[in-house]
């Protein structure tokens, strides 16, 4: 077992390189049915992110008039940076700002996309193989959707921020399945459903909000492979792996709330408007307090608390972290909320929308057989 710490056989691996390994003859009838609920509702959340059936590109935004998400949620805006700004630049940088936003969730699905490739390479089950390879197929049309989606509205991406780059090169990268699991498919994946809600509720675009919501019907599955591991292996956990896993999960926790979206991540978006990251980074840091942190904390869909949930209910927090988190929310009332992800009805809301859409759809059939 080593350092993968996966007491679950379905977990096991085997060498990256070792493809002999995978067709030894014993194998292929060594299968889990534990993922097959998962991959078989990949049919009710089909959508093809090239398709204007599934998302209209054509559907115009005026980025000089209007911003695509609320200019409160725009710390720059809420400061002394503000005032430095005319109108329209101010339109311009909060619509950067979630230019930022939206590259980093680009590249984060880029990072959810190799790294369910890298499992395909070292899971020995059968069925928890299939899994990461469908995984990945849908990660896949993230990065198309996304990629379509920012350059329709800016011409391209912005590069990844220093910390975000750094934790998914090491999720990639790193040998210990839990490291992978708890890492992309509990912290990046739960993160990620708590940012896409609040997109969803928040923003002023159709494309985006229906982007956003098609992207959650799938991501919703994904954190459930993560929870599966966690239901199998956490409670197995001797005291010296729980403090291992735990103390991993908490510097990872740490390293997003202070790093993910300060000013030194986004200074490539200064630049335009005249702006020095170290000067912005003490406005905002004069203006948003840990006070102001706590409360925006309280809320459902704020990306931080979603991350804080979805280890509590996984089990990986004990008494040894409880005060890391303890500090930005109210551990008492997290613990009484129900398992359910942030963003769920919103997902299967987006499903019911895709069964509507997919079966008037041509069958596959018809589609190969149909004249050239």
């Amino acid at each position: 077992m080593g350092d993968h710490i996966t007491y679950d056989p379905i977990y096991n691996t085997v060498d990256r390189d070792d493809f002999a390994a995978m067709i030894e003859i014993d194998r292929y009838g060594d299968r889990t049915d534990a993922f097959d609920k998962i991959i078989a509702s990949t049919h009710d959340h089909f959508w093809d992110p090239t398709d204007p059936v599934y998302l209209d590109y054509e559907q115009s935004v005026d980025l000089r008039e209007q911003t695509l998400l609320p200019r409160s949620m725009v710390i720059e805006l809420n400061c002394a940076v503000a005032d430095r700004l005319d109108e329209g630049q101010k339109i311009r940088l909060a619509n950067e700002s979630t230019h930022f936003m939206l590259s980093s969730i680009l590249h984060g699905e880029q990072g959810a996309l190799s790294l369910s490739a890298s499992l395909c390479m070292i899971l020995r089950d059968p069925g928890a193989q299939e899994y990461a390879a469908n995984q990945t197929r849908e990660e896949a049309r993230h990065v198309t959707a996304f990629g379509k989606y920012i350059d329709t509205r800016w011409g391209g991406p912005l590069p990844v921020g220093t910390t975000l780059k750094g934790l998914m090169t090491e999720l990639v990268h790193a040998p210990e399945v839990y490291k992978k699991l708890v890492g992309m498919q509990m912290l990046i994946e739960g993160l990620a459903m708590g940012a896409f809600a609040t997109v969803h509720s928040k923003t002023n675009d159709p494309l985006l909000r229906r982007l956003v919501q098609l992207v959650m019907t799938d991501e919703a599955f994904h954190h459930k492979f993560g929870k599966i591991w966690a239901d199998r292996t956490v409670p197995k956990l001797t005291e010296a792996e729980h403090e291992k896993v735990e103390a991993w999960a908490a510097r990872c926790f740490q390293t997003l709330l202070f790093n993910l979206v300060n000013s030194e991540q986004k200074q490539v978006i200064y630049r335009e408007f005249g702006l020095d990251w170290q000067w912005v980074r003490s406005a905002v840091m004069e203006s948003f307090t840990d006070t102001d942190r706590r409360r925006l904390m309280t809320e459902s869909t704020n990306i931080f608390r979603v991350l804080i949930k979805t280890l509590l209910k996984a089990g990986i927090i004990s008494e040894r972290t409880r005060p890391i988190y303890a500090m930005w929310v109210d551990m008492e009332e997290l613990s009484r909320e129900s398992d359910e992800v942030v963003g769920t009805d919103v997902a299967e809301a987006g499903i019911a929308y895709l069964r509507d859409i997919n079966k008037t759809r041509k069958k596959i059939g018809r589609a190969l057989n149909a004249p050239a």
